[in-house]
């Protein structure tokens, strides 16, 4: 009997925790898509994981080049959610509000617009797996503004969960994960940062961007998980 090979998308596959998902979900029975805005940082991802993805180069913050997209993909089976963005940190007393919104716009808004398209010809045996992070989670000073942005997709998803059944809808919220997204930051500043933050981690590390990868691919296998928060953090939530 022939095996059936399943497809998954990855929005945002080029780099850090959407690359480490594809290179955990890529094997016999699993065919590969990652997409990122940038053609060149998109062409060394597909080069890392030795060309057997395919790859599509677009701006998931763009609906219409969104919805060419899926619409050329055509049946798919897992969709994977990593479009990120970087608004919100800061002390709320200084916080520009205005960054919200704009946070809103990078990763909320993509994330909900790729999967809106994509429900067409997305199989309904299949998953959906958003990531948002643990700042949601966490009572920490200057994290409000980001909190608000990614506890959107964490109020979102049983909601989904209900509304688009059989389909399979769920949540990653990593916590502090070594990936470019801290790349705003001196090298020295960040290793400062993480330093702390493994000092506060009952794992005693930082995470990587395969320890989140593993998660993800482990919501994409288990067809009895829905509507849930998978929290990839090394306990910071219970210490931070």
């Amino acid at each position: 009997m022939t095996k059936t090979i399943q497809h998954a998308v990855v929005i945002g596959g080029s780099s850090g925790i959407g690359l480490a998902t594809a290179r955990k979900l890529l094997g016999p029975g699993m065919k590969v898509t990652i997409t990122g805005r940038n053609e060149e940082k998109l062409k060394s991802a597909w080069k890392s994981l030795g060309g057997a993805a395919e790859k599509a180069a677009f701006d998931a913050s763009k609906p219409d080049e969104v919805t060419r997209f899926f619409e050329r993909l055509g049946p798919f089976d897992h969709l994977v959610l990593a479009a990120s963005g970087g608004k919100g940190l800061g002390p709320f007393p200084t916080l520009d509000l205005s960054d919200i919104g704009s946070g809103v716009e990078e990763k909320v808004r993509p994330q909900l617009s790729c999967l809106q398209a994509a429900l067409p010809t997305l199989n309904k045996a299949g998953s959906v797996t958003f990531i948002s992070a643990v700042s949601a989670q966490l009572a920490t000073p200057g994290v409000a503004g980001i909190a608000a942005i990614n506890g959107m997709l964490l109020t979102v998803v049983p909601i989904l969960a209900l509304e688009l059944k059989p389909l399979r809808v769920n949540v990653v919220a990593p916590g502090v994960i070594d990936t470019p997204w801290w790349d705003f930051l001196a090298e020295e500043q960040k290793q400062t940062i993480f330093a702390d933050y493994a000092g506060k981690t009952p794992v005693g590390r930082v995470g990587q961007a395969e320890d989140v990868g593993d998660a993800i691919a482990f919501l994409v296998s288990n067809g009895f998980m829905t509507g849930q928060v998978l929290t990839c953090d090394g306990g910071l939530r219970f210490a931070a």
